[in-house]
């Protein structure tokens, strides 16, 4: 583990220089799961809910944040995205709607903020989409399962 970059030697907070860091290919990949009662589930398989289609809406809302990554966490970069895709599967024996994203870029810095965040927003719009059915949902299990491209090298995450 080396040193935090985002702190400078006064430990004040800082957003790193990243100008002088050769372009590279970049993926990411992060997931995220909502857990909901049984009927609340078949609701969101069948598209029974009185807001529309839980898929469809929770994918938009997971590329529109990954897209605004930089506007909602302090000092991360923007960056221009070639894909974010998301798809949301169905865990059938967990009552969850599992949520993947997967975003890349060819750039100076990695993209594994704008994966978590694009899980994240679709899984809060998920929970949106459903509460009315079930307010005891739990959104759990995002994180970072791997990235490619840049100086520190290639991660997967170990089920």
């Amino acid at each position: 583990m080396g040193k935090l970059t985002h702190l400078d030697k006064k430990g004040q907070a800082r957003m790193v220089d990243v100008g002088g860091k050769p372009v590279a290919a970049r993926e990411a990949v992060a997931e995220g799961r909502v857990r909901m009662n049984a009927k609340t589930f078949r609701k969101a398989l069948d598209g029974d809910s009185k807001k529309g289609s839980v898929r469809a809406a929770a994918e938009f809302a997971g590329v529109m944040a990954a897209k605004r990554t930089a506007e909602l966490i302090p000092l991360c970069h923007p960056i221009a995205l070639s894909s974010i895709k998301l798809e949301i599967g169905a865990d059938k024996k967990a009552n969850a709607l599992t949520v993947t994203a997967r975003a890349r870029t060819s750039g100076q810095t990695g993209v594994e903020m704008e994966a978590l965040t694009a899980v994240s927003v679709a899984c809060l719009t998920i929970y949106d989409m459903l509460k009315a059915s079930d307010r005891a949902m739990v959104i759990e299990g995002i994180t970072l399962l791997e990235k490619s491209g840049g100086a520190s090298g290639d991660y997967r995450r170990e089920r």
